[in-house]
């Protein structure tokens, strides 16, 4: 796939180059100051202001950091587009001129550093030029709900928003519509119908060990081996307890206990991120992680049960097959140079999905190429493609950061593309 080649065949824009690149800038100025969930608030002030230069009507702190624009003519389809604006506690090392040098300080007082290490400064930017577009395109009827959503990543901001009534300030949409970037090659977007991202479930476990002196560890209760043969265990629950045809990837990210090499702590946490698609595989699997994490620490004479919390949990994504079928059509029809493939189910998960869940309305969300085509030059089959894939910085990597052209210009024309095929449905 030729890079040159992409971008000349992506070059009919829905904005003129000017406009292209204010928000190239836009995108630098956000990558370079990101914020974690629930504090995007420099993030909230930019889309805000943006929106009300474009004639929205805007309305901040919908669920604490959300931002809500709303541009309606006349009678027709309510449409939802969505975007996230968090970041990661991840050091950026991509070497990029606008890198992040941020770092925030936790309630704990410790200072982590902060990145858009999941292109959500991409989506933010995208959706701001598709409003740009829209607002000067006379062609639709209808009202836009364009959703900045805060605090994606720990799968809480979507949940926020609709409590914060989003649907009974600002009415019930009739699609939800979104996007996220990926490691496919630019030029490429990926639509999977019915079941597209996973459910989530993230879990914190605290077990109780006996504390005491290094030297003499057979005085005590070792929370730190116990952590340790928890986590072992739990690799298990995918092989052994689920169905060889389930999908499912559970991950241990983080084990916390003790702060000096020669005492023994009294308590470890280990926090597990499940995820799966199926009602049933989720529930024996979460199943699985309780017995184990309750076996193991009986088994290790543990003075006191473990306590087990849940710290998020929201379904999976599903796709509506109808309205992903016109909305692909529509892909292809608008970008002849842009290829839209089905990528098959993604294991990573996104909360957007609640939004047409509550609403009780189709959900279209795909994903949008994000890798730099020159890399696959050369590439002609599919195998040849998963490979080069498998060795570029993917999401939630400190490497990680899309090709800002073409990838902002496809994302744009994506959204607009999709918002003008339903505004003008009815």
């Amino acid at each position: 796939m030729s890079g040159e080649k992409t971008t000349r065949e992506a070059k009919k824009s829905v904005l003129p180059e000017a406009a292209l690149k204010n928000l190239e800038e836009v995108y630098k100025d956000l990558h370079a100051h990101p914020e974690l969930g629930f504090h995007e608030v420099r993030t909230a002030g930019i889309v805000a202001d943006r929106l009300r230069s474009l004639g929205f009507e805007v309305t901040e702190k919908v669920g604490k950091t959300g931002v809500v624009g709303i541009l309606e003519r006349g009678k027709g389809t309510t449409v939802l587009l969505r975007a996230d604006m968090d970041a990661l506690p991840v050091k950026e090392e991509t070497g990029l001129p606008y890198a992040s040098k941020m770092m925030f300080t936790q309630e704990d007082g410790a200072q982590v550093p902060v990145m858009h290490a999941c292109g959500h400064d991409m989506h933010t930017t995208a959706l701001l030029g598709a409003c740009e577009a829209l607002s000067k395109d006379e062609s639709w009827n209808g009202k836009i709900m364009a959703v900045f959503q805060p605090n994606e990543e720990q799968g809480a901001g979507a949940d926020a928003m609709i409590n914060d009534g989003l649907f009974e300030r600002f009415g019930d949409p009739e699609i939800v519509l979104g996007q996220h970037v990926s490691p496919m090659p630019a030029g490429v977007i990926g639509f999977k119908p019915g079941p597209a991202f996973a459910n989530s479930d993230a879990l914190l476990v605290k077990i109780h060990g006996e504390g005491g002196h290094g030297s003499r560890p057979e005085a005590t209760v070792d929370p730190v081996v116990l952590a340790s043969s928890i986590v072992m265990r739990l690799q298990t629950v995918v092989s052994r307890e689920l169905a060889a045809g389930d999908v499912a990837v559970l991950t241990v990210g983080s084990i916390r206990s003790g702060e000096v090499a020669n005492i023994i702590p009294s308590e470890a946490e280990l926090k597990i991120s499940l995820r799966t698609f199926t009602p049933v595989a989720r529930e024996t699997a979460l199943a699985a992680i309780k017995r184990i994490v309750e076996g193991e620490c009986a088994a290790a004479g543990a003075k006191r049960p473990p306590e087990i919390e849940t710290l998020y949990s929201f379904p999976a994504v599903v796709n509506d097959e109808n309205a992903g079928q016109v909305t692909v059509d529509a892909f292809r029809a608008a970008m002849p140079g842009v290829l839209v493939v089905d990528p098959g189910a993604v294991t990573g998960s996104e909360d957007v999905g609640l939004f047409a869940r509550v609403a009780n309305v189709p959900c279209v969300y795909w994903l949008l190429g994000g890798a730099d085509p020159d890399t696959f030059e050369g590439a002609t089959t599919p195998q040849e493609i998963i490979e080069i894939m498998a060795n570029t910085p993917s999401n939630h990597s400190p490497l990680y950061a899309p090709a800002l052209e073409p990838t902002l210009r496809i994302g744009i024309t994506a959204l607009t593309t999709a918002a003008l095929t339903w505004l003008n449905a009815g």
